[in-house]
């Protein structure tokens, strides 16, 4: 594979054209979704986990290199067909109006569920993205060596072991716990990294909001009907949830909630892998030992968390069905956006 993956970047690197037909013929065979990368993608996943780094990191080069090469031949190709005009302008013609640009569908889908939970009285926090163990796991029920540390494939700094890149917003809602007495009440909207072999319903790169709610009295009644008011206000009053029972180290008891799929009405696609149903979140009541080890006595405060990827509810809700589009900066995609508010 890593012979593969060099012979691209030779090809890529050894490109040269000035002719637009060419370069975007190059552009779809490279990066495309049936593309050479897109294939070497494929053949990542079966590669053995003490490889992937390595190849991991060879990878990115190939794609880093072939948008740079890609976007230096289309501005040379561009320059190349304005010299001719430029030399028999009009001077005096007006100029033509710049277009404007507009938000990325994933900074709409986040403000979007931040302005819905504001509604109902949370405010934004915000943390780092490099964290440490403590943040990251320990503080949330994560022991030294406890086999649920597994569930998520994290980046580590090799300099410094105990330093790594998070892997979930809720490091966010531990800092709020060590700096707020409750109630608490927070929306923890984020980017976080994970491990994970890219596809089109994954990305080792991705969004987080999660939620945190501490005070006296919480229920899992109030935290099952907040997430339905949440799915109702960003899908439509004809929107459904379900909550499946799940394990999450920081929650007892745990559940993953799915919402009715959009994209098929029901029926079952390939995004909803024909279940009709989409998991858009996790979610639970604290568990006792993380409120007790971030300073709040478990016995007068109660509460509940979630979090869910932005990504896929933004995949829900605007009909998208590679996330992988969301990191390719195409502005033909991008462009069917410029409506939306």
């Amino acid at each position: 594979m890593l012979s593969k993956i060099e012979a691209l970047l030779a090809r890529i690197e050894g490109f040269n054209s000035t002719n637009p037909a060419e370069i975007e013929d190059f552009r779809v065979k490279i990066l495309g979704r049936k593309g050479e990368l897109n294939d070497i993608l494929e053949d990542f996943k079966k590669v053995a986990p003490e490889q992937k780094r390595e190849l991991g990191q060879k990878i990115n080069l190939v794609k880093t290199a072939a948008t740079s090469r890609i976007n230096t031949l289309k501005e040379m190709a561009a320059e190349a067909a304005q010299a001719p005009a430029a030399a028999i302008g009009d001077m005096t013609r007006p100029g033509s109006e710049d277009g404007i640009g507009s938000r990325h569908p994933i900074s709409l889908v986040r403000r979007e569920i931040v302005d819905i939970f504001s509604r109902l009285g949370y405010t934004v926090a915000e943390g780092p993205e490099m964290e440490d163990d403590w943040h990251v796991f320990s503080a949330l029920n994560f022991p030294p060596e406890h086999p649920a540390r597994d569930m998520q494939d994290t980046f580590f700094i090799e300099k410094n072991p105990d330093i790594l890149l998070r892997t979930h917003t809720s490091s966010i809602q531990v800092r709020t716990m060590e700096h707020q007495k409750p109630p608490i009440r927070v929306i923890c909207p984020g980017r976080v990294f994970r491990n994970e072999a890219i596809s089109y319903r994954a990305h080792c790169i991705f969004h987080q909001i999660e939620g945190l709610y501490i005070d006296e009295g919480v229920s899992f009644a109030d935290l099952k009907q907040s997430l339905l008011y949440f799915a109702k206000e960003l899908f439509g009053e004809s929107a459904k949830i379900r909550m499946r029972p799940s394990y999450f180290p920081f929650t007892e008891p745990s559940a993953e909630v799915d919402v009715s799929c959009n994209l098929c009405g029901g029926k079952g696609c390939n995004v909803c892998k024909g279940t009709g149903w989409l998991e858009i979140m996790g979610c639970g009541m604290v568990d006792p030992n993380v409120l007790e080890s971030n300073g709040i006595d478990s016995t007068k405060y109660s509460g509940f968390a979630f979090g869910m990827g932005v990504e896929r509810i933004a995949m829900l809700k605007f009909g998208v069905k590679d996330l992988r589009l969301y990191f390719e900066n195409d502005v033909r995609f991008l462009h069917q956006f410029d409506s939306v508010l």
